[in-house]
């Protein structure tokens, strides 16, 4: 028997605080720092545009030359190859407007001659046109430590001129499954009765993708505790380790004891279903999530566990997707335990699809989220609001 269950949100809240952002930084180039998260403040080294910029097609002038310019009272210029009193210069848009010019007339206002144009519209100044730092200036802050970079903050890096950026490292995460039963997916193996693919160190590896690590899915351990020691050792240069299945109090259930044996032991077992048998830890400061063997409650300690450590370590925000829907059915919960509760979304409305079997991963592939029912809550009835957290 479990010894005593923790309360799932009081025992994250536990882990994280027992671990810090990653200190360590990376510099990479632009192409490939989409998502990535800037560990300094980075300020702008010139101006942009860097000259006064052409922000139309059509003719660059001194803005008081058109004055009162009007279709039927049209003004006439020069063009030449500089623009002063009494000239124009042809421009497109993003060439640079030189001279005296001050402002750009669209070419739609005006008439070409053989050497002069009519200006059938007045322009004030800088009308058309970008002036010299009008986005940035040398010195200004371009994003904050801790800015997390999209496509367009990267265009706009490359604009400035640069070609990379300082950013946090990445958390290693090293994911070690677990299981005498167990055969590696995609291998070709036939199964034989009483085995089964090794399916949550697949899913943990493709979430810690999704949620900024980089993964280190390693062979299956099997049930020997001596086995699992070597494996917990061997990846302690992690910044974070999974151990999958061997969680519950059975007699080859050897995570739990092995990490107590190696560090801490900070929590085995939690008031939430599923996932009760999801243990925490600290060997030799490496955090270690053992995740439950069934694979529903896999997911559920992966998401009320891993996602915020790796989010915290990469310097991201624990921001869950979420919708606000309305329930269809009652969802039914077990007092005094955290109930995971997957649900089908449409047109608003959510459906309970399974609130029990914690090993049935067809449920999670038909659901769009889950909700979360308190401990103190006793179910939710239908036709009730409630937030639905997307499944990603």
């Amino acid at each position: 028997m479990f010894k005593k269950l923790a309360d799932a949100s009081e025992a994250s809240q536990t882990l994280l605080k027992s671990c810090k952002p990653l200190a360590r930084i990376e510099f990479l180039a632009l192409k490939h720092a989409t998502k990535r998260v800037l560990s300094q403040n980075l300020k702008s080294p010139t101006n942009l545009p860097g000259f006064d910029r052409a922000a139309m097609d059509g003719y660059a002038v001194r803005s008081k030359d058109t004055r009162g310019a009007r279709p039927l009272t049209p003004v006439y210029l020069k063009i030449k190859n500089q623009v002063e009193k009494g000239t124009c210069v042809p421009v497109r848009t993003g060439m640079s407007a030189s001279g005296d010019a001050d402002a750009v007339v669209m070419i739609e206002d005006t008439i070409l001659h053989k050497n002069h144009v009519e200006i059938t519209a007045e322009v004030h100044p800088y009308r058309n046109l970008a002036r010299v730092g009008e986005d940035m200036m040398v010195g200004d802050l371009v994003f904050g430590e801790g800015h997390v970079l999209r496509p367009p903050d990267i265009s706009l890096l490359a604009a400035l001129g640069l070609s990379e950026v300082e950013v946090y490292q990445k958390p290693k995460v090293s994911i070690i499954p677990t299981g005498s039963e167990l055969v590696p997916p995609f291998s070709g193996k036939t199964l034989q009765p009483g085995q089964a693919y090794e399916i949550n160190g697949l899913m943990s590896e493709l979430y810690v993708n999704i949620w900024g690590g980089i993964p280190r899915r390693q062979l299956i351990a099997k049930d020997d505790p001596t086995v699992i020691k070597e494996a917990i050792l061997s990846n302690l240069d992690a910044d974070l380790i999974l151990l999958s299945g061997g969680t519950s109090v059975g007699d080859k259930d050897y995570a739990p004891p092995v990490i107590d044996e190696l560090g801490k032991l900070l929590v085995h077992g939690m008031r939430m279903t599923p996932g009760k048998p999801t243990a925490l830890g600290i060997v030799e400061d490496t955090p270690i999530i053992c995740l439950p063997g069934y694979p529903v409650a896999a997911l559920a300690a992966l998401y009320l566990f891993a996602r915020p450590l790796i989010k915290k370590l990469a310097h991201l925000r624990e921001d869950r997707p979420q919708v606000e829907a309305e329930l269809t059915r009652k969802i039914t919960s077990r007092p005094g335990y955290l109930s995971f509760t997957r649900v089908a979304l449409k047109d608003g409305l959510a459906t309970p699809i399974m609130t029990t079997g914690a090993g049935i991963l067809s449920s999670v592939a038909q659901a769009q989220g889950y909700v979360l029912v308190p401990e103190e809550v006793e179910g939710i009835e239908p036709g009730e609001k409630t937030i639905v957290n997307l499944i990603e």
